[in-house]
């Protein structure tokens, strides 16, 4: 419910719309959790890698070595080629959970969107 709460927040003060939520780190190892979090939030997940950070400072490290890695696109294209990305997509229809509903009850009184 918080992630639902906090992205919708950001979507309203940035005034954009999200399509799709990144999940790296530890995380990513909980299907419960990205299934979840794409039913809440109504978009899709993409889930890893699981060591995010420590793939962020190698690579940071392999570009002040000389590595073939002159921009932050050259390494999220070489994070791609190499670690799979696993996809949740919202359950809709009969599996769907009404998330308008369970918000009302944890936080009655208050609307359920923001704006």
């Amino acid at each position: 419910m918080a992630y639902r709460r906090h992205l919708r927040a950001a979507a309203a003060t940035a005034d954009h719309p999200f399509d799709v939520v990144h999940v790296v780190g530890g995380g990513t190892h909980n299907t419960l959790l990205c299934q979840l979090t794409a039913d809440a939030v109504g978009v899709p997940v993409l889930a890893g890698p699981g060591e995010a950070a420590a793939l962020g400072n190698v690579l940071v490290q392999a570009r002040a070595l000389g590595a073939d890695l002159p921009d932050l696109p050259a390494m999220r294209a070489l994070l791609r080629a190499t670690h799979e990305l696993r996809r949740y997509e919202p359950r809709t229809g009969a599996d769907a959970l009404d998330w308008d509903d369970a918000e009302r009850r944890v936080r009655p009184g208050r609307p359920t969107t923001v704006g």
